[in-house]
């Protein structure tokens, strides 16, 4: 174990406006944090105000006059796309030549015809949806036939959706592998999702035994190349499942943001690992992609008032990056991710004050900054920005 450590948590979707080439993803406009500020009126995050958030260039939140206590900048995504792979990905150092397909249109029937060959059932849906909506559209006839709901979304995904008294989860399970084996080559999808639901009080509601199917990474990512230095890499959430396993000593798939931040807690007490990485899903999962503003705004808010906790526990060797993976703006039109800018915040006890770190041109410069800093030694993709900070 070294003496350095990193800690990186990934606001899930909180992106910090529109890239210039958001018109090709029809984002013009889009911007998570500005817009629920905007719609909102307020958005109470005293912590990450003072580690330099509004200071961002266009953060489009109120401005903070004290003393900026953080490093703070935002940074492009090279890989031409807004799902949570590449995100994750190209954070850590793989920037895509060509991004995972995507269909808005559905999957064409060479795709479904095999599925459903493959599993033995008609389907239904095969459009792009909203999660918790679809499930209202049509699961009564997936009660009364049995037949899993497929959808998409601008992601790159492929998700069966599947009341679990009806399907049970093992064989649920078993019809993501299948599709996993399916979507490859010049199908490639980023994830295969399960979505199990059940019957609530007045409508059907997702449960959290929600299980993703991604594929290894298609190169070595810094987690690949710290655990072969020796180093020990932890993933919070639902991070093991974007890198397939893989680069990574010490898993906690917790299911949700107040889980995810006590797991995080936790590790930072306990002096595990060299390499935090989390992932906070709920801004996304459940208030992105419902366009709840008030949730989101109340989940980030949720976040800001544990991180005096965070910090508190950090050692003098740990530096703390706060950032997301793309947009998801709850005010833009439709359900899907944004293609957006993402925030950078770093803070640690040798961590200088008030630093612009600027735009960043790839997210990859977050993850050779880690590994830097954790090794001494640079990252093939990226810039470190670790001589502007330290």
């Amino acid at each position: 174990m070294s003496d350095k450590r990193a800690i990186v948590i990934v606001l899930d979707s909180a992106g910090i406006g529109a890239l210039p080439d958001a018109a090709e993803f029809g984002d013009v406009g889009a911007h998570t944090f500005g817009n629920i500020y905007k719609e909102r009126g307020k958005l109470d995050i005293p912590n990450m105000r003072e580690l330099g958030i509004a200071a961002i260039e266009d953060a489009r939140l109120e401005p903070f006059t004290g003393e900026i206590q953080g490093c703070y900048g935002r940074s492009a995504e090279m890989t031409k796309a807004k799902d949570t792979t590449c995100g994750h990905w190209e954070m850590t150092g793989i920037i895509m030549d060509e991004p995972f397909k995507t269909y808005p249109n559905g999957f064409p029937p060479h795709i479904m015809d095999a599925f459903e060959a493959a599993v033995g059932r008609g389907t239904l849906g095969n459009k792009v949806a909203s999660g918790t909506a679809i499930i209202q559209e049509l699961g009564d006839e997936h009660v009364a036939t049995g037949k899993p709901i497929v959808y998409t979304s601008a992601d790159s995904v492929f998700q069966i959706a599947a009341h679990e008294e009806i399907i049970p989860l093992e064989e649920l399970y078993s019809m993501c592998e299948k599709a996993r084996g399916l979507l490859m080559g010049k199908d490639l999808v980023g994830r295969v999702i399960a979505r199990p639901f059940v019957t609530g009080e007045k409508e059907y509601v997702r449960t959290e035994n929600r299980k993703d199917y991604a594929i290894p990474p298609i190169e070595d990512t810094i987690l690949d190349g710290l655990v072969a230095k020796g180093y020990e890499t932890v993933a919070v959430g639902k991070i093991e499942d974007i890198f397939f396993k893989r680069g990574i000593t010490t898993v906690n798939h917790t299911k949700n943001n107040p889980d995810g931040i006590e797991a995080t807690i936790e590790y930072i007490k306990a002096g595990t690992g060299d390499f935090i990485f989390t992932n906070l899903v709920d801004t996304d999962m459940l208030y992105g992609h419902r366009n709840d503003v008030e949730g989101y705004a109340l989940a980030l808010e949720a976040f800001d008032a544990k991180l005096p906790e965070i910090t508190a526990a950090m050692k003098d060797g740990d530096i703390l990056i706060i950032t997301a993976d793309h947009g998801c703006d709850p005010v833009h039109p439709g359900t899907d991710h944004t293609r957006e800018y993402i925030p950078i915040l770093v803070w640690g006890k040798n961590v200088k004050k008030g630093v612009s770190l600027g735009t960043r041109e790839t997210f990859a410069d977050i993850g050779s900054t880690v590994f830097e800093y954790i090794t001494g030694e640079p990252w093939r993709t990226g810039k470190s920005f670790l001589n502007e900070i330290i």
